[in-house]
């Protein structure tokens, strides 16, 4: 059983010896912000933030493992999870959206473009250090890991390990499903209707909480249920914040009545069975 209290809370000098750390890790990553808000002022792109977001937080992690106190074997887990959901994320936003379209910024950020008008650069100075602080934010689980001493691994951190493991590979099998789509040019106005993007509309983005999920298991004996704070904050993130709601707006500008007719058909975030098409008068989003 976990206790309410956090064991961090109940050893000495854990933020004595992360604390410096941590605020030296948002100092370079609000510094290397504030140059990428520069350089999409510039080219009025705001796509490699995303790829930047994931990357700074897989160096965070990795850094806080190599210089952590912890038992040796939850460094390593600390390091090699945050690095290799790191890399494997940030390699598909450069592979799929930077370095694919180099000349065509993400719809969602085009949609805030629009929304925003000539506040944009304002708001985007403001999302950029929003995105430095959830990467500290989203780090903190793998530092907080890298200072547990435990010399095994426990059982729920092993099922943590496992739900990572699956939800990545559900994730990586989501965006190929995608990637095979957008490639078809006769499906170029349609929306994705294969394998899990016929059972949501975001495969992906549930995937990647699903991540959360797990990593929160494999940190929980070292935060408590403090470890249920990165799930939290992902699935607002994801469903509600910057990745449905934009991702939505963009696919109803760009694909019109067949992506009205998938909303009908496919629940919006938790994979389920498709339903039938019905009027629109008595469409309801399937939450």
């Amino acid at each position: 059983m976990l206790a309410v209290t956090a064991p961090w809370t109940e050893t000495p000098g854990f933020w004595a010896n992360l604390l410096p750390t941590l605020l030296l890790a948002w100092a370079l990553l609000a510094a290397g912000f504030l140059g990428l808000w520069w350089r999409q002022c510039r080219t009025r792109n705001a796509t490699s933030v995303d790829a930047a977001w994931a990357g700074a937080i897989g160096l965070v992690a990795v850094a806080t493992a190599l210089a952590g106190p912890g038992a040796a074997v939850q460094r390593l887990l600390a390091g090699a999870i945050g690095g290799v959901w790191s890399a494997r994320l940030t390699w598909h936003l450069l592979r799929d959206r930077v370095f694919g379209h180099p000349d065509r910024e993400d719809g969602r950020y085009r949609a805030m473009r629009d929304h925003w008008g000539d506040r944009a650069a304002r708001h985007f100075f403001w999302f950029y250090q929003a995105q430095a602080l959830a990467a500290l934010a989203f780090a903190l689980p793998f530092a907080a890991l890298a200072q547990h001493d435990d010399m095994h691994l426990t059982g729920i951190q092993w099922l943590g390990l496992t739900i990572v493991g699956l939800a990545q590979l559900a994730e990586t099998i989501a965006d190929r499903q995608l990637a095979a789509h957008r490639a078809d040019a006769s499906q170029r106005t349609r929306a994705c209707r294969r394998g899990l993007w016929r059972y949501s509309r975001h495969p992906n983005y549930f995937f990647e909480w699903l991540t959360w999920c797990g990593i929160g298991l494999l940190v929980a004996p070292t935060m408590g249920f403090y470890a249920a704070v990165q799930p939290a904050l992902m699935f607002l993130l994801v469903r509600f914040v910057s990745g449905v709601p934009w991702n939505e707006l963009q696919s109803r500008k760009s694909r019109g009545a067949d992506y009205l007719a998938y909303m009908q058909e496919t629940n919006t975030f938790v994979p389920w069975f498709p339903r039938a098409a019905v009027p629109p008068a008595t469409t309801k989003d399937a939450r």
